[in-house]
């Protein structure tokens, strides 16, 4: 067993207190700095039972053996040295269970020897830049095969892991209790550790339980400030992240009791598990901070489009419209869009004649959609819909048809959920009808060349409280349990359907799809591009606005890619237009509102100000750091708060709001800014501000707010 060595740890300890004290610098260059220069890479030793897997930032050591099956024996942080591994002085523990799984209520561990038989080992390469392990496991207690992926990319301290299970035997194999990953990682003795829950944003105990919110827990040393962030990828409330112990390691599942994962694998049927991600840091050193390091990962990696992404400006007809939306507010609401510089033109709930089918609604839309797209294409702007997915109108064919495709309660009656157009039915998506859906959605999007589609409504579960699954016989689910799973699923067999279809379209899955309010987490982004993640009140004057809308996006920055956000429903028409301009360039930029509403020279003033973002963004890749600024943690109308989105050069920029603070002055503090020489404008006035060194940035900068606008933007170049 491997002892923690005191000496070091101290050595360790002192330096890294003395970094962070000193708002240490690091270039780019460099393990510290993490550039390019970190290739991933498999490394095959001990007659094909030993492997490495890393890069230059991280190592991850696996053996495997009849004695102690798989485990990882090692998982070093290259940029410190530390080995994660390590046991503490006095702290006897084992080295995890790698992963596990019941099937039919037998127990099996990854690192349980009497378990396991290795059938073959091998490597592929990745797409981002990177290189995966496969090893192959065959069961000696079941008839059946795991398959353990693990993967590293160019350039990032991450090590993903899965598993597949497969059924060899002839009969069905039910299973439950289902580990992806499990280890006994640390950052050091028990009494220095604090976690973080909830996107890794709020303190909390080291001994608990993550749920549907704690798609990322985050554990650092306190004296070190390193640690890790362990990131799970099962989806919405079937996922659960143990924090072990009072710091005895960390496992990635879905969940055992709240929402148990149950799936009953057919013989030669494979399950494969959502993905695990674990991610090294450094408060405060360079760009292993976890500002730098959490971003540029989900960035490239999480995110469906990866990093040649380019975020659109969708303007949504949702509110205040609702369903009154018509051809003759539509027309007039294209010719505002287009002139502000918007990139799509979503027309929300109210286009169809029922939920559930493709027809227009003669009504609103006497001469359908087809001028529509015309007039919207026109202005050099593309057209997004709104549809639902699994709550249709029983006025569709699918639902006359096929009654037997409606979930069912506990008591057996067909579910309806309250919807904007009245009861509907809830189709369950382990059905045949997620084919129907699936073939509808992708119909709509090349009938009307659609750029981008909010999919919306209840699915596994209504997010204002109605009860989850489906408990119907003769579903493609064995019991209730496994309705949840088999629900996400067929999510995701429709969006792989249509991505088929149409590789190029935006698939927004909202909150409400996904089963819980201001949700969205990285099974969410498996399946889709973008979670319309709230829709924050904003329709008069002191509603809750930009403040809340930026409350939701810094508490979820650090876990996930602020561009995946869609933060509804920020009216552009309401006062103050900087601060709804300004907030939506945090995140995924979305506007609603009657933009009819908007005078001509509010209008071209906005279009000069997206124009101007639209620039930034191709030239600097704005997701690989976001940094939240001021009094972000809970944004108040008495003090300031703000964000910097950069890019790893340094450049990108700077958003400040005064709120009602009447502050002339701020102070921007970004400990780890890069090296460099940079220029500072202001995006509000068009004047220079300064130029400034990156010591300067890490120092802090006093930023004069001018008087004449309520916030300031600032743009960063070298």
């Amino acid at each position: 067993m491997i002892r923690w060595n005191r000496r070091e740890f101290i050595q360790a300890s002192t330096a890294s207190l003395l970094l962070n004290g000193a708002k240490v610098s690091a270039s780019p260059a460099g393990p510290a700095g993490m550039g390019d220069a970190a290739p991933a890479f498999v490394r095959t030793n001990d007659q094909g039972k030993s492997w490495t897997v890393g890069n230059a930032l991280v190592e991850r050591e696996i053996h495997f053996a009849p004695e102690h099956g798989l485990l990882t024996v090692s998982w070093r942080h290259l940029v410190t040295g530390t080995d994660f591994m390590e046991t503490p002085p006095g702290k006897w523990r084992t080295k995890g269970a790698e992963f596990s799984v019941w099937a039919d209520g037998d127990s099996l561990r990854g690192s349980d020897g009497s378990t396991w038989d290795l059938i073959d080992a091998k490597t592929e390469k990745l797409t981002p830049a990177g290189q995966s392990l496969i090893v192959h496991l065959r069961s000696t207690k079941k008839p059946i095969d795991v398959t353990v992926y693990y993967a590293v990319y160019d350039a990032h301290p991450v090590v993903q892991k899965w598993i597949a299970i497969s059924n060899r035997g002839a009969a069905p194999v039910n299973l439950s209790h289902l580990s992806f990953e499990s280890l006994t990682i640390a950052p050091g003795p028990q009494d220095v550790l604090q976690a973080s829950g909830f996107y890794a944003s709020q303190p909390r105990e080291v001994f608990f339980t993550g749920r549907v919110e704690d798609t990322a827990v985050l554990e650092r040393n306190s004296l070190t400030g390193e640690g890790y962030i362990a990131m799970n990828g099962a989806p919405g409330y079937t996922k659960r992240t143990e924090l072990a112990g009072w710091g005895d390691g960390v496992e990635l599942m879905y969940d055992t009791d709240l929402f148990p994962f149950e799936r009953m694998l057919q013989p030669g049927e494979t399950f494969t598990t959502a993905r695990s991600s674990i991610a090294f840091f450094v408060d405060g050193k360079g760009f292993a901070d976890p500002r730098w390091v959490i971003p540029s990962f989900t960035s490239q990696a999480l995110m469906k489009k990866g990093k040649s992404y380019q975020p659109p400006w969708i303007y949504n007809t949702w509110e205040p419209f609702e369903r009154g939306i018509t051809r003759g507010i539509t027309m007039d609401l294209i010719a505002a869009a287009g002139r502000m510089g918007l990139d799509v033109f979503t027309i929300d709930d109210g286009w169809q004649a029922d939920y559930g089918d493709n027809a227009i609604n003669p009504k609103l839309f006497p001469k359908g959609l087809d001028e529509i797209q015309a007039a919207v294409e026109q202005k050099g702007m593309r057209l997004g819909l709104w549809v639902p997915l699994a709550a249709i109108s029983m006025n569709t064919a699918a639902a006359r048809e096929h009654p037997e495709w409606i979930c069912k309660d506990m008591h057996g009656n067909p579910k309806f959920t309250g919807t904007m157009e009245g009861s509907d039915a809830v189709m369950c998506l382990a059905t045949p009808y997620r084919e129907v859906a699936a073939k509808r959605i992708s119909g709509l999007i090349g009938r009307y060349h659609l750029a981008y589609v909010k999919v919306d409504l209840t699915t596994v579960f209504n997010a204002y409280g109605e009860s989850p699954g489906c408990y119907a016989q003769g579903h493609d689910h064995g019991s209730w349990a496994e309705s949840l799973e088999r629900i996400y699923e067929g999510i995701q067999y429709v969006t792989d359907h249509i991505y088929s279809d149409h590789p190029d379209v935006l698939l927004d899955l909202t909150f409400e799809l996904w089963g819980q309010k201001h949700i969205i987490d990285y099974g969410l982004l498996a399946a889709g591009d973008l979670d319309w993640l709230s829709n924050v009140d904003d329709g008069v004057p002191h509603s809750a606005g930009p403040r809340q809308a930026r409350t939701l996006l810094y508490l979820r920055s650090l876990a996930i890619p602020a561009e995946t956000m869609l933060i509804g429903n920020l009216q552009a028409e309401m006062a103050s237009i900087e601060d709804r301009l300004a907030t939506a360039m945090g995140s995924g930029p979305l506007f609603l509102g009657d933009l009819r509403k908007l005078s001509p020279e509010q209008q071209d003033w906005y279009g000069k100000k997206i124009r101007w973002f639209k620039s930034l963004r191709k030239d600097v890749p704005l997701p690989e750091g976001f940094f939240p600024l001021g009094n972000w943690q809970q944004p108040g109308a008495a003090t300031w708060d703000g964000f910097a989105r950069l890019s790893r050069q340094g450049e990108g920029l700077i958003a400040l709001f005064k709120n009602e603070s009447h502050l002339d002055k701020a102070i921007v503090n970004l400990p780890v800014f890069p090296e460099g020489t940079f220029h500072v404008r202001s995006a509000m006035t068009g004047q220079a501000i300064g130029t400034y060194t990156g010591e300067q940035f890490r120092q802090g900068i006093q930023i004069h707010l001018p008087a004449e606008h309520q916030v300031e933007i600032l743009e960063i170049r070298k």
